[in-house]
Formats: C-alpha cells, sequence, structure tokens
C-alpha cells in the first residue's frame, strides 16, 4: 500500500515539473498525444492480458467525448498554460477540479452538504487570490486556459460515470487512447508540428509522464480504490498540490510569489472540505 500511495503522491504530483520541462522543447498539443496515445496503449494490452473485453463500437463512441475533455481540456490546457506560467501553479489551480465536480453535481439535482458549500466558496477565493497574483495577472490568457482545465476534467469526469463504457481498466485506456487521438487532431489544427531532432529532456520527460505518469501512477491509483478506504485513495487531491509546489521550486528552480503561498492553503483547506466529506 505504501508503494502504491508513494506513486499516487510523488509521480502526479511531479508530472506538473515534467510536463513543464517537456513543453520547453515539445508542442503541447503533439506531446499530449504522444503521451496518451502510447499509455493508452499500454493499458490496452494490459487490460486485454487480464481479460478484459475489445470494447464494442457503441462504448468507444460514449469514450470520446469523456477522453476529449480530460485529455484535451484538461491536459492539453495545462500543457499549453505551462509554457508560460510555472507548474506549482499549475498544480494549484487543476486542484480546484473535485470543487467544480461538487458545482456540476447540484447543477444536475444532487444536494450539496452545508461543508460542500463551503468547501466550494473557499476554493473560488483561493483561486482568486492566486489568479490576482504577478504569475497569473500578467499572463491572462494562460491563466484562462489554466482556470478551463478543472472544470473540463471535472465534466469529464461526471460524463465517465454516467455514459456507458468499458469497465476499469479498459475504459481508461479507451478514454487515453481517443484523447491522444484528438489532441493530435487539435495540435495539428494549431499549426503545431514536431521537432526533426528532439532534445534529451524531451525524450526523458515523454518517457516519464508515459510510463511512471499515466501508467504505474494510474494502475497504483486503481489498486487504491479497490483495495483502500476511499479517504485514503482520495487523498491525494489535496497532497498534489503543496508538493507540486515543492518540487517545482526544489528541482525546477520556480519562483513561488506570495499570492501562491497564501491560495495554496486555501485551496487545500477546500478541497478537504469537500472530498472529506464524501461517504
Amino acid at each position: 500500500m505504501l508503494s502504491s500511495l508513494a506513486a499516487v503522491y510523488v509521480v502526479w504530483s511531479s508530472t506538473y515539473l515534467v510536463m513543464r520541462i517537456a513543453v520547453e522543447s515539445l508542442p503541447p498539443m503533439l506531446m499530449g498525444a504522444i503521451r496518451f496515445t502510447i499509455a493508452g496503449g499500454l493499458l490496452f494490452g494490459f487490460a486485454l492480458f487480464r481479460g478484459a473485453k475489445v470494447p464494442t463500437a457503441r462504448q468507444w463512441l460514449m469514450a470520446l467525448p469523456v477522453g476529449a475533455l480530460l485529455f484535451v481540456g484538461g491536459n492539453g490546457l495545462v500543457a499549453m498554460a505551462e509554457t508560460e506560467v510555472s507548474s506549482g501553479v499549475a498544480a494549484v489551480v487543476c486542484a480546484t477540479m473535485p470543487l467544480w465536480m461538487a458545482v456540476f453535481a447540484a447543477l444536475a439535482g444532487e444536494r450539496p452538504t452545508v461543508r460542500e458549500w463551503l468547501g466550494v466558496a473557499l476554493g473560488l477565493g483561493g483561486v482568486v487570490v492566486l489568479v490576482s497574483g504577478a504569475e497569473l495577472s500578467a499572463a491572462p490568457v494562460y491563466a484562462a486556459l489554466l482556470c478551463g482545465s478543472p472544470l473540463a476534467w471535472a465534466l469529464g469526469s461526471i460524463l465517465a460515470r454516467r455514459l456507458p463504457m468499458a469497465d476499469g481498466i479498459m475504459a481508461a485506456a479507451s478514454q487515453q487512447l481517443l484523447g491522444g487521438a484528438a489532441l493530435a487532431v487539435v495540435g495539428f489544427g494549431r499549426g503545431e508540428r514536431l521537432p526533426e531532432v528532439w532534445t534529451f529532456d524531451a525524450i526523458w520527460s515523454v518517457a516519464y509522464l508515459v510510463v511512471l505518469g499515466s501508467f504505474v501512477a494510474f494502475t497504483a491509483y486503481s489498486w487504491l480504490l479497490r483495495n483502500a478506504r476511499p479517504a485514503l485513495a482520495t487523498s491525494y487531491a489535496f497532497v498534489n498540490p503543496p508538493l507540486a509546489v515543492l518540487l517545482g521550486a526544489a528541482l525546477g528552480a520556480e519562483q513561488v510569489g506570495s499570492a501562491t503561498w497564501a491560495a495554496t492553503p486555501l485551496i487545500v483547506a477546500a478541497v478537504v472540505l469537500v472530498v472529506g466529506g464524501k461517504k
């Protein structure tokens, strides 16, 4: 269990920094297309090895909007924003995803608790503090892209629970494969082109994102969901943001501004209220 927690805590926290390194020399959308197409293929083969059935045509069709929202809207927007924004700030903004899920659930007719509404209000206050800081206020377009990422991820997560798709790892594999294809379409549509010669940083960062970020950490998370208490399995949601900020500062030489230091505990506390209140 400790190794699975370490993978979810440390690896997923580090992917924000590694993604920022990758987009220094690779176009963001095509980088994501390579990452999720390869990772999806690995998961697909792993699922078949474990006896899963190949998704039906209808299940592939249902996985398309989910994959587009999760990996184009959720991950692709982060990659684009990280061409101008630090990985720590990106991680803190993306940590608001459970708050948006609570908002979407309320719009769908579910009644959030007072605790959840308090968490949403506190988290949005943290976002306001963060956006008013020097880093995001100096890059309003990228700030908007970044803030759109957790909304897309939350909506994609809700659809993934409601649409009829394949089970377990095969569902994740089909979403990643179709998300990778959608990223490629968007990337080429934006005029992105891959470099003829890849730098060493580009090679190792993409390999890290594929193997550790998308395959190992996801498998560990799936194991935790089946074998650990739900509160422990989902605790990554409030561990990742501060850890990502620290990794960005320590390993990526990122400057952490006062707005980030002020917003991080607010957003983490908000996520604790929302996620910790779930049964």
